[in-house]
């Protein structure tokens, strides 16, 4: 199945960054906000717009806003709000598939917490998806999984489904073969902030 012109970008940003000791998203990084690596990496993906799930920090739709516009991608920038976004990362997911166009293909699934997701990643995954006419493709680091996953619409209904404070992982997992594994060499494919010690973690390029 071929994806090309009907793909849409999800970014993840409901949490409440707990263990981060709140406003995770909304913490200063490189001059800017956390959130801004994963916005980075989603308006870089070939999709046609970026949907941003909100949740428990009001100021991440605001930062959201932000950055596309200094980006000059304010056009491409969705917001939808998980009312229910305390359940977890299940009521995010819902809301950001609930919020796709009727006739999306496939979505990329970004989460927030994740900065250093090279740019260039999502089309490798489009791709990937393409080429094989698999249910899913995801990168794949030194035996790990990690992010951003990129769904065929035949997946949106088991997405729409999840519940409690899991995302897709058991989807994933259930694929078996028709999951398209993209090897990467990016330490930002898999790296995520829990804590604020992770901040210094990341390197590569700033997405200003």
């Amino acid at each position: 199945m071929l994806t090309e012109g009907r793909r849409e970008a999800v970014v993840l940003a409901g949490g409440a960054g707990t263990r981060f000791g709140g406003a995770k998203l909304t913490a200063p990084w490189r001059g800017g906000r956390l959130i801004d690596g994963a916005l980075w990496a989603a308006f870089a993906a070939p999709a046609r717009s970026v949907i941003v799930v909100t949740g428990a920090d009001p100021a991440v739709a605001e930062a959201a806003l932000a950055f596309a516009e200094r980006h000059g991608q304010s056009g491409r920038l969705r917001q939808v709000h998980a009312a229910d976004h305390a359940e977890g990362m299940a009521a995010s997911l819902r809301a950001g598939i609930a919020a796709l166009p009727s006739d999306t293909a496939a979505a990329f699934i970004f989460l927030g917490d994740m900065p250093c997701v090279p740019p260039d990643l999502a089309s490798q995954l489009a791709k990937a998806l393409d080429k094989t006419g698999a249910a899913a493709a995801a990168p794949i680091l030194n035996g790990d999984q990690g992010h951003p996953v990129l769904f065929a619409a035949e997946l949106f209904p088991a997405l729409g489904a999840l519940a409690g404070d899991h995302g897709a992982r058991a989807i994933l997992d259930g694929l078996g073969e028709r999951l398209a594994r993209v090897e990467s060499d990016d330490a930002g494919a898999i790296l995520d902030i829990d804590q604020r010690a992770d901040l210094t973690a990341c390197r590569g390029d700033d997405p200003g």
